[in-house]
């Protein structure tokens, strides 16, 4: 089974995408085809990078850049469950990617994210880029949530349309069928 990260990027108070990523990691588990590792930022609580080292020599010297490093190293694949700040990636989700450095290689990833009219699609072209030296791979295939608050119910919890689930479903097929094409490049 490919292990599964998915990450919830915001740590604001009173966020949605604790409610977004919890729909999400339900879908996931429901899906057969994954482990799977819930990663709320806002609980593994990264300080502003305070490495010494570049992270590409795996010279850690906090026993939090360890803990993060272990996690992400174990994981196949990711999904990044990202608002949209001021037209870009916010910033915890750029710490914790900027934390480490080998542990990305060779893994596809995928986002759920969230926002207004244009549900978090700026902060995911922007996330692209700083992946992609990482050497990983998108999918095509996301789940893009519009005027997200008309999803969350009285209780706090989302509440998808046929949508939504739809492109989950389609986003955890082709991570799982990307993940085992780059296995051999993650072994060598």
């Amino acid at each position: 089974m490919t292990r599964l990260m998915i990450v919830i990027a915001s740590t604001r108070p009173g966020r949605v995408g604790l409610p977004v990523g919890l729909w999400f990691d339900e879908r996931a588990r429901a899906h057969g085809g994954f482990d799977v590792d819930l990663a709320d930022l806002a609980e593994i609580n990264l300080p502003f990078m305070d490495e010494p080292n570049h992270p590409r020599l795996q010279q850690y010297t906090k026993e939090h850049t360890m803990q993060w490093s272990a996690r992400v190293a174990q994981a196949e694949a990711f999904v990044f469950v990202t608002p949209e700040y001021n037209y870009g990636l916010c910033a915890p989700l750029k710490n914790a990617i900027d934390f480490l450095h080998n542990e990305w290689f060779y893994k596809p990833f995928g986002f759920v994210s969230y926002g207004g009219v244009s549900a978090g699609t700026r902060a995911v072209q922007m996330t692209k880029q700083v992946l992609s030296p990482l050497r990983m791979f998108p999918t095509f295939e996301a789940v893009s949530i519009p005027f997200v608050t008309q999803f969350i119910d009285d209780e706090g919890q989302v509440q998808a349309n046929e949508v939504m689930d739809q492109a989950a479903d389609a986003m955890l097929d082709e991570l799982a069928r990307v993940s085992d094409a780059l296995a051999p490049l993650r072994s060598a």
